[in-house]
């Protein structure tokens, strides 16, 4: 049997960590919890950008010519996740809208509010089988306050910029502002005319940007590649990036090593989690980052 990449740290420690971030008041906490899931933490509030803990990939392509043969292991049983407010879904591939991952975690967290792009809300509501007015949809341009996070809809391309009949994105990302912090999630995107002049007023702080790149032989949507991902972090003047959308599938990775190399190529500051792994920051008077 192959041997998955460790997590950083899984299970009860995991949560045991996220417990623990709750007596660190002031601060800024992020997990990494695999593919393009993390966790953000600000004073006692919790947001989980598009996680997929399950194996249903895995299985659903196991006999078939496209494989889905997992490289890490998963970090924690999504019905274990509590505390939760905020859940997101940038788009309908199952890596971001796993009903395996997400009816769980909805059951552990009966007060979560869900967010999707609204062109999606049909195709949500039928894989999930939820109450057709319970997610929150946004489109690009619209904000939405909720649990004391606000949230900005900014258009995807995956690899095209997909809109439904009535001009409404398919594929998102999220800027997320909570307290003095602002946060990127790209979703899975390509580098497009205009995203750069999108995000840069935001003044982003922390940007997750898919590595993976687009390659046409895997016959899947494509992403940003770890030269694209470094580049495009400081096109936007982000402070920091962490990469995603590696390590989870072998037919779709990249490794991250090549990431770090271009980062420090165009001296963007960066970091690299491990599954399970938090990072911690602090902003200054003058909003420099402590990390």
């Amino acid at each position: 049997m192959r041997k998955l990449i460790p997590a950083f740290q899984k299970n009860q420690v995991l949560l045991t960590d996220l417990e623990t971030a709750h007596t660190e008041p002031g601060l800024l906490h992020i997990w990494w919890l695999g593919q393009s899931g993390f966790l953000l933490q600000w004073e006692g509030r919790r947001l989980l950008f598009d996680p997929y803990l399950s194996d249903s990939l895995s299985v659903k392509y196991a006999n078939t010519d496209k494989p889905h043969v997992r490289m890490s292991e998963r970090v924690v049983d999504p019905g274990q996740l509590v505390g939760i407010d905020v859940v997101t879904s940038s788009h309908n591939h199952t890596d971001h809208l796993d009903a395996e991952t997400l009816l769980p975690l909805f059951n552990a967290n009966p007060t979560v509010q869900f967010i999707i792009p609204e062109a999606n809300r049909a195709f949500v509501v039928d894989r999930l089988k939820c109450d057709p007015v319970f997610p929150i949809g946004l489109n690009d341009g619209e904000t939405v306050e909720i649990a004391g996070f606000t949230v900005h809809g900014i258009p995807a391309a995956h690899n095209e910029l997909e809109r439904d009949v009535q001009g409404r994105c398919k594929f998102m990302g999220f800027v997320v502002q909570a307290g003095p912090w602002t946060i990127y999630h790209s979703g899975d995107t390509l580098w497009y005319d205009g995203l750069v002049e999108i995000l840069k007023p935001f003044q982003v702080d922390v940007a997750f940007l898919p590595i993976n790149g687009n390659k046409p032989e895997r016959r899947v949507a494509g992403n940003l590649n770890a030269e694209e991902a470094a580049r495009l972090g400081r096109k936007i003047g982000a402070r920091l990036v962490i990469p995603h959308h590696y390590h989870l599938f072998e037919f779709n990775t990249e490794d991250p090593a090549h990431f770090v190399r271009e980062a420090r190529r165009y001296q963007m500051p960066h970091r690299v989690l491990r599954p399970g792994e938090r990072w911690s920051g602090k902003k200054d008077s003058v909003g420099t980052i402590d990390y």
